[in-house]
């Protein structure tokens, strides 16, 4: 995995203020990824973040990296529990959740659309999307909005502003280890 990459599409799950992002690469090797991801997870181990292969599509790995803590936060959301349980996601554990969108995956042309929980989006407007099959939003942006656009908004500024400055101080020499926080 790409410290820069990683920088680019995950900062601000690595900063512990998004739930989890995906991060996208092309695909050389299963399993020199998968050793990718491990050695991620043990260098992490005690900063809260954890990264999972979740599928291969086209030539390019899909890589989630997420804070366990906060999407067991956002998966006891009463509509996110609702909107998992009526897509086959068994909610008793955030792994059986993760591998449940692992088979989602393999399985499906598309693209589940209900990772979006994962990835810390409003259950609203994941169920929204879901409901309007992508029409009918009110705000486009790193996700389509139907809920709160205000929130969103400030959402989607706090999230790039964090992209910029860890951008800047990975190009000024700061690791990826000490840009990772512990949450």
């Amino acid at each position: 995995m790409s410290d820069r990459a990683l920088i680019r599409q995950c900062s601000p799950t690595m900063a512990g203020i998004k739930t989890g992002n995906l991060y996208m690469c092309d695909l050389t090797s299963v399993p020199e990824l998968e050793e990718d991801v491990r050695r991620f997870n043990k260098a992490n181990k005690d900063k809260g973040i954890k990264a999972a292969l979740i599928g291969v599509r086209n030539g390019r790995a899909m890589i989630y990296v997420y804070r366990p803590r906060l999407l067991k936060r956002d998966l006891q959301d009463p509509l996110a529990r609702d909107i998992l349980c009526s897509n086959g996601y068994c909610c008793d554990s955030i792994c059986k959740c993760i591998d449940c969108l692992k088979e989602r995956m393999e399985k499906s042309a598309s693209f589940p659309h209900e990772i979006g929980l994962m990835l810390g989006y409003p259950p609203e407007d994941v169920k929204g999307f879901i409901d309007n099959e992508g029409k009918n939003f009110k705000l486009c942006g790193m996700w389509k909005v139907y809920g709160d656009e205000k929130k969103a908004s400030i959402l989607w500024a706090r999230y790039e502003k964090c992209t910029t400055v860890y951008s800047r101080c990975y190009d000024n020499g700061t690791n990826i280890k000490r840009l990772t926080v512990a949450v």
